[in-house]
């Protein structure tokens, strides 16, 4: 795609006016890397053109419950298929920018009394899911501004959003925006293997967390560092564990051989077409951030945003991404460390006390104690510990106080091929105990009623998919 619809950038050039126009302005952006980063551009459009502002990041939960008491409210990354305008007054002024599926159509502005404008790319007929994420609609009103130079800010949006898992590239709109960021100078892309940690793990460490297919490396450093060996791959420089950045193409090249053999026998037959998918993908460097940190790779950075998100220090994260950084960057390092403990200790007690149980369909834990915040996270990173043909799904309480149970669900990739979207599943089957929910293909959740929980596994273990 080489430009934006034309009636979506009508709807740019309005929200420029509105913004203009406006001196009390409020900002409301979901609790995610790609809400916060969604936020941090329109609060620094904001700040350039000297508005006075304030943001609050919220999850979904929370938007019942807003008051509407600005001149002009801007959500970004919800809102759409949420009833925000339920919320507002006759003198309201409502900006969305949000890719999830809308509630409202696209002309729904001419029913209104207040001024209302939704910018979603699917009332233009692009998918949200894979071709453009919240923080790339709002970095779209940033270049309405004249602001290019926040595209590095978008493109880290579209990784945290997942939004290259299909293809292992950011298409559609989001190629636009990488467009503009290569070009600025701000990010490198560069196809490379999908190793998490390409900055700061040992490779070997790297490989055993490799895939949500279970390998004889999954889990097992030692077979990793025995793969390493075999390959001939040097396991240090010096005496520092050599990261996947380290690697030449060569060695890649016999890395990326012996992952495609190795998932190939492990998978059905009409998976194998999808391997090399799942062994490859663009990898984007922010070319401001130093080498060998995790700022310097998007997935280790986008990682780090949505820790701020399930620690809630929000706060940490916009200052960062604002380039407020004299203080910012040593918390953001401590709340990630601890993020990362945070896991490891649960995904243990997981392991130990053999809680995932698997039905027919899906398999589940009962995450009670885990924050709601973390477990689809957990949901993802334990799916190499069950049955990847089989969607994941974690319950756990929202606090003690609440009538809803947090439900997240994450399946691997190749179930996502085979065409299922368990973002609409799981909002059909919430919708029908009482609850609410959706989200991606891949990555998903759902709030149902505390005493709807068998009923749900039910449903959704009779679903036809």
């Amino acid at each position: 795609m080489k430009e934006i619809p034309s009636k979506m950038k009508e709807s740019y050039v309005k929200a420029k006016k509105i913004i203009e126009d406006c001196e009390d302005i409020k900002i409301y952006s979901h609790n995610d890397c790609d809400g916060i980063s969604a936020g941090a551009i329109l609060s620094t459009i904001l700040d350039r053109s000297e508005k006075e502002h304030s943001i609050d990041i919220i999850s979904l939960d929370k938007l019942d419950n807003l008051e509407i008491e600005n001149e002009l409210t801007l959500f970004s990354d919800l809102g759409s298929g949420q009833n925000v305008d339920e919320l507002a007054k006759n003198s309201s002024k409502i900006i969305i920018l949000d890719h999830h599926p809308p509630l409202r159509d696209f002309n729904y502005k001419n029913k209104v009394s207040y001024e209302y404008l939704e910018i979603n790319p699917l009332h233009h007929g692009i998918d949200g899911s894979n071709y453009i994420s919240g923080g790339g609609l709002s970095y779209f009103l940033a270049k309405e501004f004249g602001y290019e130079d926040l595209s590095w800010i978008g493109v880290l949006a579209a990784i945290g959003d997942m939004q290259n898992s299909m293809t292992g590239k950011l298409e559609g709109l989001n190629s636009i925006m990488l467009k503009d960021s290569v070009g600025q100078g701000y990010v490198n892309s560069i196809n490379d293997l999908s190793l998490y940690g390409r900055q700061t793990r040992p490779l070997f460490v790297a490989l055993s967390y490799f895939s949500d297919v279970n390998l004889p490396i999954t889990n097992n450093r030692t077979e990793a560092i025995a793969m390493m060996k075999n390959l001939g791959i040097p396991l240090k420089i010096g005496d520092r564990s050599r990261t996947l950045s380290d690697l030449d193409n060569l060695e890649k090249g016999k890395l990326f051989s012996e992952l495609v053999k190795m998932l190939s026998k492990e998978v059905p037959e009409k998976y194998v077409k999808y391997v090399p998918k799942l062994v490859a993908a663009d990898s984007y460097e922010f070319l401001m951030e130093e080498d060998h940190t995790f700022l310097r790779d998007g997935s280790e950075f986008s990682t780090a945003i949505n820790a701020c998100a399930r620690n809630n220090r929000e706060d940490i994260a916009i200052e960062i991404l604002k380039g407020n950084r004299t203080s910012s960057l040593d918390e953001l390092e401590i709340i990630s460390k601890e993020h990362r403990r945070y896991l490891a200790q649960n995904i243990q007690r997981i392991e130990d006390e053999d809680m995932i149980i698997e039905l027919d369909k899906i398999q589940y834990f009962d995450g009670n104690g885990i924050k709601s915040s973390v477990v689809g996270t957990i949901a993802g990173m334990i799916l190499s510990y069950g049955n990847w043909r089989k969607p994941m799904i974690g319950f756990t309480e929202l606090d003690e106080t609440s009538e809803f149970l947090k439900v997240s669900l994450r399946c691997s990739r190749l179930l996502a091929y085979d065409g299922h979207h368990f973002g609409n599943i799981i909002r059909k089957i919430a919708t029908s105990v009482g609850g609410k929910g959706g989200g991606h293909s891949m990555a998903c959740g759902a709030y149902i009623p505390n005493d709807k929980k068998e009923e749900f596994l039910k449903i959704f273990n009779k679903f036809s998919y």
